[in-house]
């Protein structure tokens, strides 16, 4: 169990207000009889100075303890069930009379209920209580949390008590929980703990997976076995003609019917069935729209990433390699694999993009030390903010790539209404965007909004189609 603190010393611990004012008063009547010879002003000072020797007979010699723990390690998606708790520990000889708590959480963890639960070491300890509501509705992605307001309650010597948060989560990323604090009085209140900090924790929501099929084949299969049927003969389900039998040919692909008229033996020839290599390219150089979490407005950022996670997921349900890229300076990367692993290692990814903006053009850098396999299919994910991704795109489709751009921009982007001609410039640059969406799609990108399911079955039609047709020169 991961601690925060180590017990120390009494260091760390000071007089509250109530201990000068038990000393003050004690110490005033005390001298006010001895002066004036009233054994009243004398007995009436002895409870005060009783009172605070007796608190003060067991001093703490330990701070307490704080950590937090994340919920149960199953994955955790957006719109899904979250779990924490911020625990306080009590090392020390001497109860704790008051702790109070405060955590911090992540905005987009939106917590709904809060409330401690004791350990079995701390059955005889009093119910806790936290501060009232005040009617206020639990936090959103947008309010305070619930997590944010100080819970009290106390703990005897050698227990824990854990503050127990449950609510859910209303965005992908790493989000944390924390840093968490407590502070503890005791001695009867005439003592108070400094504030002892925890480590925040930080909480990984996978990105929930938008719906994709994609029926139509792959531009050029480039493995040796798949799902895809390639356009190289061999081994698979397609069947390509009829040809005559020659060496290797297997007994059970004599097609007979064929083989008497003909008076030759003749059998079944098939296209093979390959995989194929898909480049996943997430254009990080620009924002836009606002992000309302699950089932909320989403921002380009959203989109691409929950549309990286459905298409990463596709292929690789289907066999097939996927790799991902970075538009950006960060130019990070993942290697091209396949199988049930890969797709854990693409969603943890996808928690770390973030849009990096700079003024060097990427280029080079992104796709300088690696080589894009000639055969694969390049999935770019832009908003077209950028020229910069304008001209990345244009680069890749005179190098004989096959590249499909999927836009990314919200459709429900609002021009700003603070300015005179804020709507004038809005609308010269839609048009200008659309101009350079019309020149992409003349030097051969087809540009695509996601729509989620099937988004991306018309142009791999015509990606394919592309692809097996005759060149012109033999280029």
């Amino acid at each position: 169990m991961p601690r925060a603190t180590e017990p120390e010393p009494a260091a760390g611990w000071a007089p509250t207000r109530a201990l000068g004012r038990a000393v003050l008063l004690a110490g005033l009547l005390l001298v006010a009889g001895v002066l004036l010879g009233r054994v009243d002003l004398i007995v009436l000072a002895a409870p005060f100075a009783l009172g605070t020797a007796y608190a003060l007979r067991r001093r703490p010699t330990a701070l307490p303890q704080v950590w937090i723990t994340s919920g149960d390690d199953a994955p955790l998606v957006e719109g899904g069930d979250v779990t924490a708790a911020v625990s306080v520990g009590n090392p020390d000889t001497v109860d704790y009379d008051l702790v109070v708590l405060r955590s911090r959480v992540s905005p987009w963890l939106r917590v709904d209920r809060a409330g401690f639960a004791h350990d079995e070491t701390a059955d005889d300890v009093p119910p806790a209580t936290t501060t009232p509501n005040n009617g206020e509705t639990p936090a959103s992605g947008t309010g305070r949390s619930l997590a944010d307001r100080p819970f009290v309650t106390s703990v005897p010597t050698g227990a824990a008590v854990d503050l127990e948060l449950a609510g859910r989560a209303l965005r992908w990323g790493r989000h944390p929980v924390g840093p968490a604090g407590a502070r503890v009085a005791t001695a009867g209140g005439l003592l108070v703990s400094r504030a002892v900090i925890s480590e925040p924790v930080r909480v990984r929501v996978y990105p929930r997976t938008e719906p994709f099929e994609a029926v139509e084949a792959m531009p050029r299969a480039a493995g040796l076995v798949g799902a895809h049927h390639s356009r190289r003969p061999g081994e698979g389900g397609e069947l390509a003609g009829v040809r005559r039998f020659g060496p290797g040919d297997r007994l059970r692909r004599i097609d007979w019917r064929v083989s008497l008229r003909a008076r030759q033996l003749h059998v079944a020839a098939t296209l093979s069935d390959r995989d194929a290599e898909v480049v996943v390219l997430l254009d990080v150089l620009a924002e836009a729209g606002r992000s309302g979490g699950v089932g909320g407005a989403a921002s380009v950022l959203d989109t691409t990433v929950r549309a990286t996670a459905a298409i990463a997921e596709h292929y690789l349900h289907r066999g097939d390699r996927v790799s991902l890229l970075e538009y950006g300076p960060a130019a990070r990367r993942l290697r091209p694999a396949a199988g049930r692993r890969q797709y854990l290692t693409v969603l943890e990814w996808l928690l770390d993009v973030r849009v990096h903006s700079s003024s060097h053009e990427p280029y080079d850098q992104v796709f300088g030390p690696q080589l894009l396999s000639s055969d694969a299919l390049v999935v770019v994910l832009t908003p077209l903010l950028d020229e910069r991704s304008a001209q990345m795109l244009a680069r890749l489709a005179r190098a004989g790539r096959f590249v499909v751009a999927v836009d990314t921009l919200p459709t429900d982007l609002a021009p700003p209404k603070d300015q005179t001609w804020a709507e004038v410039a809005y609308r010269l640059w839609r048009l200008d965007r659309e101009i350079m969406i019309g020149q992409l799609r003349e030097h051969g990108v087809p540009v695509v909004r996601w729509a989620g399911a099937g988004s991306l079955d018309q142009v791999l039609r015509d990606v394919a189609r592309l692809a097996t047709a005759p060149r012109v020169g033999g280029r």
